[in-house]
């Protein structure tokens, strides 16, 4: 089983946080948002992406894989980058998801280092976003052409052997969810948090493969279909960050039972009836989690809180400001109106000013 803390790249080193990185940690595998790499490694910028084009060693030392992880990176100069376009891509994803939230997936080291230490309902999106950003990104870099072990799509049909020819390339995500499933390890048996980390990489995997569409492209004279190539491809992440908020919102609280048959742990609803939640069995696809979470309004362990957080009058104000009320502030802003496209070849704007206010939370 692997124990690299990889998943989102962010923690740094002991020395430096003492926190996740020093911290007793269940026995699984971590990549990306749920790693012990700086975040200081967002965004991507162009050295960060010549130091992966030219020095992938270096890259993936960098992110303080464990042994068979960096392995893994080494061997394909294409898996650094694609590895930091994943950190990246969940990174802002979950940023995008959580903007109107309390939690706002605030990812500075030492409240995320904090957060991973439980099994809240937010760890369980950082798992699932995490590995369906590497999940993504590695299926994408194949049909890119960035990776040396895979190439697009291998569908078994005649049209998909034909895509390359005319152009159309599938997302090869057969090598993607073979690479991802070998990089995050093996099912744990014993502990619950590491079998709750895994099954929320699991889920999403899952989402990923269930956003799988075909496209098809026409050739033929004066736009007959005369020969029609068609490859698979992935949904835009940000759908996918969509479908995993909705899995967030309906996550199942889960404790531990053991399987009589095979003496291996199970998740399954708590023992103890709770008031506020179902019983419900998890399916494959349910996000889950073990402790409640906090109210995050206060600054925590876990987040700064919500003091001084913009907020939407009429959208969320009243719930982030968790009913402290807000402050009231007006400014004047220009921006570019009325733009026309001009023969050839700009576009003309003119310069308006309006007055808009801002609202942020009261201490």
């Amino acid at each position: 089983m692997l124990d690299g803390h990889v998943l989102l790249g962010w923690l740094s080193s002991c020395a430096l946080l003492g926190l996740l990185a020093c911290a007793p940690r269940p026995s699984a595998a971590y990549f990306g948002l749920t790693g012990n790499e700086p975040l200081t490694i967002l965004p991507l910028t162009s050295e960060m992406e010549e130091a992966a084009a030219k020095a992938h060693y270096k890259v993936c030392d960098r992110l303080k894989l464990e042994k068979k992880q960096r392995r893994m990176c080494r061997r394909d100069p294409g898996v650094a980058e694609t590895l930091l376009e994943a950190i990246s891509m969940s990174a802002l994803e979950c940023q995008y998801q959580f903007r109107f939230e309390r939690w706002n997936c605030t990812l500075e080291g030492r409240y995320r280092a904090s957060l991973l230490k439980r099994g809240f309902k937010e760890t369980a999106f950082l798992y699932a976003i995490s590995s369906a950003g590497l999940t993504h990104a590695m299926a994408k870099a194949c049909s890119a052409g960035r990776m040396e072990r895979c190439t697009c799509d291998e569908a078994p049909d005649l049209e998909n052997r034909e895509a390359w020819q005319w152009g159309g390339c599938g997302d090869n995500l057969k090598y993607s969810n073979k690479f991802v499933k070998e990089f995050l390890g093996r099912k744990p048996n014993k502990d619950l948090r590491a079998r709750v980390d895994f099954h929320n990489n699991l889920v999403g995997m899952k989402v990923i493969k269930a956003g799988v569409e075909t496209t098809c492209k026409c050739h033929g004279v004066s736009g007959s279909c005369t020969v029609r190539t068609c490859w698979r491809q992935l949904s835009p992440f940000h759908e996918i960050g969509k479908q995993l908020k909705q899995k967030y919102e309906t996550s199942l609280k889960v404790g531990s039972t053991t399987n009589e048959a095979t003496g291996e742990g199970d998740i399954s609803p708590p023992k103890k009836s709770i008031p506020g939640h179902s019983d419900q069995i998890p399916r494959t696809t349910d996000l889950v989690y073990i402790d409640d979470s906090p109210s995050f309004c206060l600054m925590s362990r876990y987040s700064p809180g919500t003091s001084g957080r913009k907020c939407y009058k009429d959208k969320n104000c009243d719930s982030i400001c968790c009913g402290r009320g807000h402050n009231t502030q007006s400014r004047v802003v220009t921006r570019p109106c009325q733009c026309q496209v001009r023969w050839c070849c700009y576009v003309e704007c003119k310069q308006c000013t309006q007055r808009e206010e801002v609202y942020t939370c009261k201490d």
